[in-house]
Parts: structure tokens; sequence; C-alpha cells
């Protein structure tokens, strides 16, 4: 055998030990996290991958057809031909809740927001809720403390004629009693519910331009003050109840030269504000002897200077008003509603909701108003999740003296889908 041969034998012998070792090293897999489904807070959530925290992701599409005010008294929107008498709106929803069980209670987390197009126009985007819950405590944006019952109709177009200005900028906590009763105390953003101050029944504006110096809040000065809200609340299964208040700033500002009807305060009058507040009470009850999601629901509610506590659109109007001295009256409002939702099959409901709402502005000569709202819809869901409905809303503004009376009626369609 030559040098040559016992080199070859040697490489190949070397070369199967080699190929041997290799295969025989062991490969580690792949790290993988399932997804688990979490039934600690009801369907939808599942389990973050890697944590114990809890998401649930939701959302929905709206679409809607909408006829505007058709009658003709207080101008409508069909007795002009650039008036805009029809209108469509798209909207998209999306929502995330993550939840995770605490030595200190609950962790939620919630934001909820969407993107809505009307006609041909802008996208605009709205944060509907964005808050942080932890045992009862409670901070971000989400409804107000005061709200319970704000109707059972869309109010699409027309208020139904409760506080309902939607979400607010909050600190809140709630203590649970026990056996489904429970107390609440905010501090919540206080140009949320601010209406307008007039100057001896007038509405503040600038000399040059006749334009109000700040839209919805004339004659208001800058946020000194946050509201501070209070509820007591039962839950059980008969229903809900809620007694709740509410202290409201009403700050006035000071006025340059060149505003026409600018109040010119009395000494010792200059910047000062007074208390406004609110209160209310309201009850729903379940009526499952008529039908599963039968209920019937009622509010009262009485406020001086927060008169949006009543009303929610009642912006363009007067918290108070500045008498020719300086000096500040603050406006009376009060209302009481009521509304019935049956469902005549699993599939179909319909839902009438009417209220009545009283405002005396302060020192305003023909603004005192008296105003009722009527709105009723039908529903189909012929799948889960699935909506189409339509709602027709009426509402009569009756004023005092020589103001016209306003009367609008507004139909909307609407088809929704939420997951």
């Amino acid at each position: 055998m030559n040098i040559k041969s016992i080199l070859l034998g040697a490489s190949a012998a070397a070369l199967a030990a080699t190929g041997a070792q290799a295969a025989d090293l062991p490969v580690a897999p792949e790290p993988v996290d399932y997804v688990r489904v979490c039934d600690a807070f009801g369907t939808g959530f599942f389990y973050i991958p890697g944590t114990e925290t809890c998401l649930k992701i939701g959302g929905g599409v709206r679409a809607e057809f909408r006829m505007f005010d058709v009658l003709d008294n207080g101008g409508s929107n069909w007795d002009d031909r650039t008036d805009t008498s029809t209108g469509m709106r798209a909207r998209g929803y999306i929502n995330f809740d993550s939840r995770t069980n605490t030595e200190y209670g609950l962790l939620r987390t919630y934001v909820a927001a969407y993107i809505t197009v009307d006609n041909n126009g802008a996208a605009g985007t709205t944060l509907d809720e964005a808050f942080i819950q932890l045992g009862g405590f409670v901070a971000g944006r989400t409804g107000s403390y005061f709200d319970f019952y704000t109707g059972d109709n869309w109010g699409s177009v027309l208020d139904q004629g409760f506080a309902d200005n939607g979400d607010v900028n909050l600190f809140a906590y709630t203590f649970q009693f026990g056996n489904g009763f429970s107390a609440s105390a905010s501090v919540e953003a206080g140009d949320d519910r601010r209406s307008q101050i007039f100057y001896n029944g007038n509405q503040i504006v600038t000399a040059a331009t006749a334009t109000a110096l700040q839209a919805n809040s004339d004659g208001y000065g800058g946020h000194k003050v946050p509201d501070f809200v209070a509820n007591l609340r039962v839950d059980q299964g008969w229903g809900s109840a809620q007694l709740m208040g509410a202290l409201h700033h009403v700050y006035g500002r000071s006025y340059a030269a060149g505003v026409a009807n600018a109040p010119v305060p009395a000494a010792g009058l200059a910047g000062k504000g007074k208390l406004g507040w609110a209160i209310g009470a309201g009850a729903t009850f379940n009526l499952p002897m008529l039908a599963a999601g039968d209920s019937f629901s009622i509010q009262a509610s009485y406020a001086q200077g927060a008169i949006q506590y009543v009303n929610s659109g009642w912006g363009a109007f007067s918290d108070a008003s500045y008498n020719t001295v300086g000096g500040l009256k603050l406006s009376n409002a009060w209302g009481i509603g009521a509304g019935f939702t049956h469902f005549w099959t699993p599939a179909i409901s319909t839902s009438l909701t009417a209220s009545y709402s009283d405002l005396d502005q302060a020192l305003t000569v023909g603004g005192d108003f008296r105003e009722i709202n009527v709105q009723g819809n039908v529903g189909w869901r012929p799948v889960s999740g699935l909506l189409v409905g339509a709602e027709l809303e009426y509402r009569n503004r009756d004023f005092s003296g020589a103001t016209p009376n306003d009367d609008a009626l507004v139909g909307i369609l609407r088809v929704q889908r939420t997951f």
C-alpha cells in the first residue's frame, strides 16, 4: 500500500466520523407562544402572549342616510337652494380593552376612537374614550359621573333633551358598599359643560365684526376651577337608580375696549364669579315579564348657572348674564323625561323617548323657552351584531315674548355592524 492510498483512507474515515457527530447534534426548537382564551372578563378576551393581561379588540361600521329639518318655521333645511337638505355619514369604530387582576384590584385600560366622514367632507377623528382604572380609581376620558339616563333613542341629529355631553376628561373614585350600592366622586373638566355668559340679556360680541368672542362660551373667562360631581347609585337585577349633583364655576372674562355689549363691572364686582350647581335623579327598570331586553327609564334634573346638566343641547344659551353694573345673575333650568324599549321579537324592537325642559335665562327678554323632544325608532337585527333601523326625531322650542317658536323634524336610516 503506497502513501497516497493511506492518506485517502484516513481522510474518508475522518469525514465519516464528522458527519455522524453532526447528525447526532440536537436542534433547539423555536419558542412558540400560543394565544389562550381569557374567560375571566367575558367573551372576546384573550391573553396577550407571555403576560397575564387579557385583551379584547372590537369595533364597528355605521352608515346613515339623514333627512334634515323639513319644517319651515324657525328656518328649515329645505327653504333655500343652498341648504344641505339630505346627508350621508360613514363612521368606523375601533376599541381596545385590556384587563389584569392585581393585588390592588382590577387594572384596566380602555381606548375607543372613531373616524367620521359626512357626504364628501374631510375625515374627522374623535378620541371617544381613553382611561386607566385601578380598583375604584379612574383617570382619563370617559362618561361624566353626573350622566345616568340619556335616552332610549339614537339622538343622531337632535339632542334628546337630557344631560349627555358625551365623554369628558376627569379623575374619579368609586367606592363599592356591596349588594350593588356605590358612591362616586369626580373632578371633571369645567369647560365641557359651559354654555354662555350674556350681558344684560345679549350675547357679548366684538364691535368690529359683530361675532361671538368665544364659540359656545361667550363671556366666560379662562378655565380656573374644574366641575365637582358626585353620585349615589344602585345596580341590581330589577334595574338601576342614581342620585347625582354637580358644582360648576361661572366665571366671566375681562373685556378690552372695542367690545360691544360688554359689561362694566361696578366697584368690588370685577373678576368675581359665582357657583353654579345641578342636581338630578333617575331610574331604569328592567321588564323581562314583557319581553327579554325591555326596559323603562325616567329622569329629572334642576340647575342654576349650569344649564347643560339639564339639557346638553343648550350650548348656545346662557348659564348667566351680567347686568348693566357688572352684577352676575344665574339662569335657572329644569327638565324631566322618560323612555321605553320593547322587543316584539328577539330581532325586532321599538324605542320611544320623550322629554320636557324649561329654561329661564337671566335678564334675557324674550329668551325664556320650553322645549319638548319626542323621538321614536324601529330596529331589526337579522344576525348578531347587525342593526338596520329608522328613526324620527322632533323638537319644539316655545319662546316667550316676540321670539318665534322653533320646530324641527328629521329622519335617519341607519345600518350598523358591531363586533
